[in-house]
Formats: structure tokens, C-alpha cells, sequence
């Protein structure tokens, strides 16, 4: 059976709020798309929906993790220092990154063709989970397999949220863990360099 192997470069940006909704950021400006940005949301009563800013971004990345509802919407991402600033459809995030811990110094050490590597994500399983609670591979649906390899983290300190025009409330963890996919982001609100790798199977 035939298979694709697609990398996308970039970084995932994950917060909680006061309201229990959990907002996870993509940002990929090195993507077999191109570069875009996309949000997954999960609302406190468990509603997942994706915000992609093209069908064929929606399409692909709705094929690969789970959602209850999936928008095509602009997705925008503008960064000055250490703020961000993000525009998906009906929500405005804007985030605060502080500075990088000793785990986050460690992981820009890692050489970029051992990051990309499957071995490598199945050797740094094992202490991702037991350090941060994540998973760096696993399966979201039959015939996919994922692979992560963080190169940086760095602490959200602070963020303002809304959807819709309602406000989200205040910076929270990220808990419960979201459900898109095989893995949830740590607990502690964190920008996370990445290099995701996804192989598929395919008809």
C-alpha cells in the first residue's frame, strides 16, 4: 500500500481559559500547504471545532485529528517580540510568551535531521510523557501515524481571548486535555517550537 509523508515546521501555541474553553494555535510558515496558520478549539462542554483557512487545509487537517464542527475561515498570525497576536473567524487571541526554561534551552540544542527522524520521536516518548503529560507519536485514525519533535518551549504568561465577542476570561491551564487527536498539550500554557511529521496511507 502506497503512503505520503508530509512535514510541517512551525509552532503550536496552547492556552486555557476562565470559561474552559482550550485554544491550540498552528503556525506553520514551512507546510506542504504553504505557509498558514490554523486553531482547534474544545468548548467546557466539549465541542471541538477546527478553524482552517482554506477547504484544502480544513479538509486535510479534519482528516487527521477529530472535530463536531469545521469552519473555513481567514487565520491570521502577526508576532512582535515576545507577543502574539492571532485572528481566526470569530476569535481574537492575543498571548504573551516568557522565557525559556531549562527543558526549553535543551530542546533548541536538538539538531534539526535528528529532529525530523521517527527514531527520534519514539526515544524522547517516554520522558515527554513522564516531564509534561504529551505524547510525541501515536495514531489519531486507522492508517495515519504522527510524529512530534519539539525544538523550543517557552512559557505563556499572558493571554486575553474571545469568540464570537465574548470574552474567554482569564489565562488558565490546559485542562481537561483536549481530544483532537492521540495527544493533549501540557497542562501549563506554552508556545512549543515543532516539527510535526504526519505519514498516511493512502487508496
Amino acid at each position: 500500500m502506497r503512503s505520503e509523508r508530509l512535514m510541517f515546521d512551525g509552532w503550536i501555541a496552547a492556552v486555557g481559559t476562565g470559561s474552559g474553553t482550550r485554544v491550540i494555535v498552528g503556525h506553520w510558515p514551512r507546510s506542504p500547504f504553504g505557509p498558514f496558520s490554523d486553531v482547534m478549539l474544545e468548548r467546557a462542554d466539549g465541542r471541538r471545532t477546527l478553524l482552517a483557512p482554506t477547504i484544502r487545509t480544513a479538509e486535510y487537517i479534519a482528516g487527521i485529528y477529530h472535530f463536531d464542527e469545521v469552519r473555513t475561515v481567514p487565520v491570521s498570525v502577526r508576532t512582535r517580540e515576545s507577543t502574539w497576536d492571532v485572528e481566526a473567524g470569530p476569535l481574537d487571541l492575543r498571548f504573551r510568551v516568557g522565557h525559556s526554561g531549562a527543558l526549553g534551552l535543551l530542546l533548541r540544542a536538538v539538531p534539526r535531521p535528528l529532529a525530523r527522524r521517527p527514531l527520534w520521536a519514539a526515544v524522547t516518548d517516554v520522558p515527554a510523557r513522564l516531564m509534561t503529560g504529551v505524547r510525541t507519536r501515536g495514531s489519531s485514525r486507522p492508517g495515519c501515524r504522527q510524529w512530534y519533535a519539539a525544538r523550543g518551549l517557552w512559557p505563556i504568561v499572558t493571554a486575553r481571548a474571545s469568540f464570537g465577542g465574548t470574552d474567554l476570561g482569564a489565562l488558565a491551564p490546559v485542562v481537561p486535555p483536549v481530544r483532537f487527536g492521540f495527544a493533549s498539550a501540557p497542562a501549563p500554557p506554552a508556545l512549543v517550537r515543532v516539527l510535526s511529521t504526519v505519514e498516511r496511507a493512502l487508496a
